[in-house]
């Protein structure tokens, strides 16, 4: 586990001399920045010896509450664990009425006990390792859609598009639409501007497949990095959004009728020297490839509640939506799960277009290679790729319910191998205590506008 180093925070603050406050924020298992907001003063003290931050702080609800079967909260005394900022992670946040910066922090392996189990961050990492330990060093890239809304709702109390700037509100798809682009300018200029501070290599933007529906690509780098990336990226969306009188979403599936959000997650492996080790002039890949896609594939049922962690996740998954809907997977193929697409040979990868938006980029991450290197490790035979209308040939449908992939973690025994029985035990427990809270309170009734994500 690498810190950042003490210069870092004291050259900021050098060159920073009106930033007032500091935003500490550690992600937790929902993909939710919680923290803490210090005075200047109190900045070298983190990097110096750490912030100890209550145990609950990584056990907690997608509401905020506490999980009392977790492990961290009466059976420890919601003991102080110290966290320490991470490389790169220290930067100014220009939307702020106070001059304000943040900082990432993440638990010591060993002063972060017993919360370090519980840092999705942690996990990605262990997988990593292993990985890299038998030579397979990962590439990885975010697409993430998202959706933005008017701080409004409308006349019944829904979610409605936000206004353009012309004050017209959106009602079409117009996909790839380059109005629609214009229209949002002010607010692209900001995010492009915010993004580019904050060293976060944002590229191409697209109108997508719904009114007031945005991607934008990030570029692709080391698997750790690229999630660092994802993680801050949406919390760059969501304020400069806010800065401009609108919500941004990354909910999965926030209108029944129009398409769903997903988080598109783009991997390879190199090796030591950076060479793709998938690249070759057949279109399909190399042989490494289609392992790794047979342990995708072999993995996706157990590591579905990582991808899709929340009730209204599930909703995403529809025929003909571009959103997946079996275990499948192709060759520059917008209808299968797992996509390889079109290019020259030395940029070969997977398109892994399962997860929505709602998920958490590093347990989403950290799942898609254990599949991979389970599937490396067992030399997985993906069969032949899905030619044509992957919807229509589907034969395997993934899960329509919270409830069946919330079984299917708990039951697999390649999960509790691959990412820990430690980490498992208090994800569970949060989101079992999720569920009964949302049966609870929603249960049977109509639930499409119930708002849970990060």
């Amino acid at each position: 586990m690498k810190f950042a180093a003490i210069e870092d925070a004291r050259s900021f603050l050098e060159q920073n001399p009106d930033i007032d406050m500091f935003e500490l924020f550690i992600l937790d298992a929902n993909g939710v920045p919680r923290g803490k907001l210090l005075h200047r003063e109190e900045l070298l003290a983190v990097y110096e010896s750490g912030r100890p931050l209550p145990s609950t702080i990584l056990g907690l609800t997608v509401h905020g509450e506490d999980v009392e079967n977790s492990g961290l909260v009466w059976d420890v005394g919601d003991i102080d664990c110290r966290a320490y900022p991470l490389p790169g992670s220290l930067v100014r946040l220009p939307w702020r009425q106070i001059p304000t910066a943040a900082v990432q922090v993440s638990m010591h392996p060993q002063q972060g006990m017993p919360a370090s189990i519980a840092d999705p961050r942690h996990l990605l990492i262990n997988v990593i390792e292993r990985l890299k330990a038998e030579g397979y060093h990962p590439v990885m890239a975010c697409e993430l859609e998202f959706y933005l809304l008017d701080a409004r709702r409308d006349g019944n109390g829904r979610p409605q598009p936000a206004l353009d700037a012309d004050g017209g509100r959106p009602r079409h798809t117009q996909v790839y639409g380059l109005r629609e682009l214009e229209q949002i300018e002010p607010f692209l200029a900001d995010l492009y501007s915010a993004c580019k501070l904050h060293g976060i290599p944002a590229r191409t933007a697209i109108s997508e497949y719904a009114p007031g529906q945005v991607e934008i690509t990030l570029e692709h780098g080391d698997a750790l990095e690229a999630m660092d990336q994802a993680v801050r990226y949406k919390r760059l969306v969501k304020a400069v959004a806010h800065k401009h009188g609108m919500q941004a979403t990354f909910m999965a599936k926030p209108f029944d009728h129009l398409a769903g959000t997903g988080m598109h997650m783009h991997v390879s492996l190199a090796d030591a020297e950076g060479r793709n080790l998938f690249a070759s002039e057949d279109p399909a890949g190399t042989p490494l490839l289609r392992t790794a896609i047979g342990g995708m594939l072999a993995s996706l049922l157990d590591s579905l509640l990582l991808f899709c962690p929340n009730a209204n996740s599930y909703r995403r998954f529809q025929a003909n939506s571009y959103a997946p809907l079996a275990p499948t997977w192709g060759v520059d193929n917008r209808t299968v799960s797992l996509r390889v697409p079109g290019g020259p040979a030395p940029t070969r990868h997977v398109e892994h277009r399962i997860c929505g938006a709602d998920a958490n980029p590093y347990l989403a991450a950290a799942a898609i290679l254990a599949g991979i290197h389970r599937g490396i490790k067992d030399n997985l035979d993906p069969g032949e790729p899905v030619q044509g209308n992957g919807y229509a040939q589907a034969k395997e449908l993934l899960p329509t319910d919270w409830l069946t992939s919330l079984t299917a973690l708990e039951n697999s025994a390649w999960a509790r191998d691959a990412l820990g029985q430690d980490f498992l035990g208090v994800y569970l427990a949060v989101k079992r205590a999720e569920y009964r809270q949302f049966m609870a309170e929603v249960g049977e009734q109509d639930w499409r506008w119930y708002l849970t994500e990060a």
